[in-house]
């Protein structure tokens, strides 16, 4: 058992932070920099726990690790692009609104330590809250573990955006819509059939195809099975595209 759970488990947060680790696909040896990444300073304001810390110093670093980290993956991504729209790209993808949407992906609000006023006024759903503790947690995986795994951590999250903000779109993912309009649509939401994984293990590629109902309605590939999703939905969203419009006559 990983150490943060011990560290966090009479502290009233709701989520086990071990849950946490599994989400994002790393597990810390200094649990105390998890903890530390998960506490809001409202939480300082009523407790008495001795040495315990509040997340603005890592939010503070992770925004400057947030945005070398995406600047490389949109270098390595888009090789031809010149540096006006590689600044508008990033931009995009490190604003608060698509923070705050990759936190609630996580689930990260249940895992915050919250002071109880903050807790009643909807903190664990505040979008600047849940920005700062994005970028908090990313620090903290960044110094428990170095870069590797930080960039591993911003290219599952951020790459599935990358074709989106690259045609000029901001960086709702297709995912997203494609669930809402199949929902609107069916009463349902899409479903997602990993196809096959090829490729070495530092460098594999996912096939994965998107399905309402029975009908397959998209496939897609990519470096994660998430960025896969994103293509297979991408492509249900074009094939969608005529009945929702014949079904608005």
């Amino acid at each position: 058992m990983s150490e943060p759970s011990n560290q966090t488990a009479d502290a009233g947060t709701g989520g086990d932070p071990a849950d946490l680790e599994r989400r994002i696909g790393y597990t810390f040896s200094n649990g105390a920099l998890l903890v530390e990444a998960l506490t809001h300073r409202s939480y300082l304001n009523e407790t008495r726990e001795p040495g315990v810390k509040d997340n603005e110093r890592l939010e503070f670093f992770g925004d400057a690790v947030l945005g070398f980290l995406v600047g490389q993956l949109l270098l390595e991504r888009f090789p031809e692009s010149r540096e006006g729209g590689l600044a508008r790209m990033k931009a995009s993808l490190v604003g608060e609104d698509t923070l705050a949407e990759l936190a609630r992906e996580l689930g990260l609000g249940e895992y915050l330590r919250l002071g109880r006023g903050e807790e009643r006024s909807g903190g664990r759903q505040r979008k600047s809250l849940l920005a700062d503790a994005y970028e908090a947690l990313l620090a903290a995986v960044y110094l428990d573990g170095g870069a590797e795994h930080a960039g591993r951590m911003v290219e599952d999250a951020f790459g599935p955006l990358l074709s989106g903000v690259a045609n000029g779109t901001s960086g709702r993912d297709h995912k997203t819509e494609f669930q809402e309009r199949v929902q609107a649509l069916c009463g349902a939401p899409p479903t997602y059939r990993l196809l096959a994984v090829s490729g070495p293990p530092h460098d594999q590629r996912f096939t994965v195809a998107a399905f309402v109902g029975e009908e397959k309605v998209g496939e897609g590939c990519g470096r994660s099975k998430k960025e896969a999703e994103q293509a297979a939905a991408r492509e249900g969203l074009d094939r969608l595209a005529p009945s929702d419009r014949a079904g608005k006559q």
